[in-house]
Parts: structure tokens; C-alpha cells; sequence
């Protein structure tokens, strides 16, 4: 933080630098092809939405990384991802907050949502920028915690909630828990909605056969234990299972199976003829 002794100049000088800043990464962005959200704030109600909202409560008063925020609650046109100003508007307010830090007053703390190690802010978004321009690490902060279905790793951009979100319907949909949660995961996000179909139509299938109705929950939790540990168990011992995880091998060897010899059933038979069809 550069310091001339006219705290007013700097304090222009503060926000002319951040705003260039902005501009030069936005360039930056486009010269090198990198996607659009990149720089954009993550919006609050879409990480909640695609993560399922459980509850919250608040923690009180917060020493928080500056680098832990990620998002807002209702700004996010304002400032980019690193809380740079987009536009000119925000000038005179932004100002003034640099000015009193460089004439030694303390930023107030400002007030957040915690999203497992993920803040946004609901209140503070100048003091944030502000915080970031002049170079500090940290800022206090009041934080309500909220408790979601999923957890928010691997969410750095917006691109990555679409993962979240039909990851989220398909648990709506196949509520598995535990363990066989955990087991069962894809690369490709829009597989989600063929699982669920596919385990749909087992469930059903085992309805028509026991001859009585199964909710969701049992559905899933029989589904894991009768068919996919087994087939998955099959699969692995015939060294049907390459760079995929296992939820991808069931999927592929499934199809392969009705195609090569039209039957919802799994053994040595069907394996064969699955090997057969993997080495031609």
C-alpha cells in the first residue's frame, strides 16, 4: 500500500488501481479464451440451490480469510470475483472506507454466510474491496453458518453448480446415504438423470416381482446392496473396469449387456459375453 502523505490522493489513487485491475483481468480473461465465469462472484441463492438448503445458525464474530469469499448474497454485478469494482459507481463510498483505513481506522466487520469453507457476503461489499486492494488477508466478520445436503467442495465457479445441482435431484430421486452415497459418483453430470432412470426401472422392476410397494429410500438402499456391489464385484474381477469410476462401469456394462444379450440379469454367462465384446 503505497503511502505519499495525502491520505485523500491515495485513497483515489486505491480505487483507480483496483479498477485497473479489473479491467487488465477482464482483457486478460478474453486474450487467453478462458470461460466467462472465471471472474464472476459466485451467486449465493445458486450455490444453495444446487447444494439444497438444510438450516443455519450463527457463530458470532469471525476472523476470516479474505481469500475464503467467494460470493455475494445480492451483488455480484458490482465487484468480479476478487471483489474488484466493475464500474465507476461505487466510487464515492469505496473512498471514503479506503481513506479511514489510511488514516488508522479499523474496518468494521462485515456479515457473511459460511458454505463449508466458503463465505458471501451480505453485508460489506466496499469493505471487502477495500480490505483486498490495500493488501490485507483477513477481515472480521460476523458468520451465519448454513448447513446443506451437499457438500460445497469442488465448487470454484459457477460452471461447477451444474454438477452440484443434478447431482442434488438425482439424490431427490435415488436417496442413497453413507456409504453407498460416497460409492457413487460420475465424471459426466448429465449422467445423473440416466442413473436415476436406470434405477427406477430396477426398483419397479423388483415391486412387480415382490408384488408390493417400496418408497425411494429402500429402493435405493436395496439397489446398492442387491445389484450394484455385486455387479461392480463382477465387473472388477473380469477386468472389465478401466480409468472410470465405478458408478461409469456399472452404466457402461449395464447397457453393453442389454444390447449383447437383452436380459436384466447378471452372470458368467453375461460376463462372458461382455469380455467377448471388450476384446473385439
Amino acid at each position: 500500500m503505497g503511502d505519499t502523505g495525502f491520505s485523500i490522493a491515495d485513497a483515489e489513487h486505491d480505487f483507480v488501481r483496483a479498477r485497473r485491475r479489473q479491467v487488465l483481468s477482464r482483457l486478460a480473461t478474453w486474450v487467453r479464451n478462458v470461460p466467462d465465469d472465471v471472474d464472476v462472484m459466485l451467486p449465493f441463492d445458486e450455490v444453495i440451490g444446487a447444494l439444497g438448503r438444510v438450516g443455519e445458525r450463527p457463530i458470532g464474530l469471525r476472523t476470516i480469510a479474505l481469500d475464503s469469499i467467494v460470493g455475494s448474497v445480492d451483488r455480484t454485478k458490482e465487484f468480479d470475483r476478487r471483489f474488484r469494482p466493475t464500474s465507476a459507481s461505487v466510487r464515492d463510498r469505496w473512498q471514503r472506507l479506503a481513506l479511514a483505513h489510511r488514516r488508522g481506522e479499523a474496518i468494521p466487520p462485515i456479515e457473511v454466510y459460511r458454505v463449508g469453507e466458503l463465505h458471501f457476503v451480505y453485508d460489506g461489499h466496499h469493505r471487502v474491496s477495500v480490505a483486498r486492494a490495500l493488501d490485507l488477508t483477513a477481515i472480521d466478520a460476523y458468520v451465519t453458518v448454513v448447513a446443506t445436503r451437499l457438500s460445497a467442495v469442488g465448487i470454484a465457479y459457477r460452471s461447477d453448480l451444474t454438477i452440484k445441482d443434478l447431482r442434488r435431484i438425482f439424490l431427490d430421486r435415488v436417496p442413497l446415504t453413507g456409504r453407498a452415497r460416497a460409492a457413487v459418483e460420475l465424471t459426466d453430470p448429465w449422467d445423473y438423470a440416466e442413473l436415476a432412470e436406470s434405477i427406477e426401472a430396477w426398483g419397479f422392476r423388483l415391486m412387480q416381482h415382490e408384488g408390493g410397494f417400496l418408497d425411494r429410500g429402500t429402493v435405493a438402499q436395496r439397489w446398492y446392496d442387491e445389484e450394484f456391489v455385486p455387479v461392480v464385484d463382477l465387473v472388477r474381477n473380469a477386468g472389465l473396469i478401466g480409468a472410470e469410476t465405478d458408478a461409469e462401469a456399472y452404466m457402461r456394462t449395464a447397457c453393453q449387456r442389454y444390447r449383447l444379450v437383452r436380459t436384466h440379469r447378471w452372470d458368467e454367462d453375461v460376463i462372458a459375453a461382455l469380455r467377448e465384446a471388450d476384446q473385439t
